[in-house]
């Protein structure tokens, strides 16, 4: 993907990495379990994965590492993504121009409308973390053969 980038974008490009978890991670992965209901898969996910950058793919995608979300449920608590009822999620990454992706407690996976969490609108872009991590994948390989990842 970096070889034809500056080529292609006329600028270098930037940082674009999937960093292992360290033992940091697993511990904040551990400690998000024990304070809030975290959808299974996104407990083994932080387990492996200690975050995802992917600066120069469209605007950007980023996966942040369990720390991150454990300090942003502390701070400011979880997103309601209920519509009938609370359900309360996790702010788990973001794509480039502020667009905020949040963890359901059944996993379903939402990205929000506005780059704001003030009474976010949700619109729900995968059921679990798998699928979306799937359209991630996508997002690359469709980025690297014509440069445009579609609207993940």
């Amino acid at each position: 993907m970096t070889g034809e980038f500056e080529h292609r974008h006329g600028f270098p490009p930037g940082t674009n990495r999937v960093r292992p978890a360290d033992q940091d991670d697993q511990a904040a992965a551990r400690t998000l379990v024990q304070v809030t209901p975290t959808p299974a898969d996104l407990a083994t996910f932080y387990e492996s994965i200690g975050y995802v950058t992917w600066a120069d793919v469209g605007s950007g995608y980023f996966l942040d590492p369990a720390g991150d979300v454990l300090m942003r449920l502390q701070e400011h608590g979880a997103v309601d993504v209920g519509t009938d009822q609370k359900a309360h999620g996790l702010v788990i990454g973001s794509k480039g121009g502020g667009l905020i992706y949040v963890a359901g407690p059944d996993g379903a996976v939402y990205r929000t409308r506005t780059a704001s969490l003030d009474e976010p609108e949700l619109n729900k872009v995968a059921d679990d973390l798998r699928q979306f991590l799937e359209l991630l994948e996508r997002s690359l390989t469709r980025f690297n053969a014509d440069g445009d990842p579609g609207h993940l």
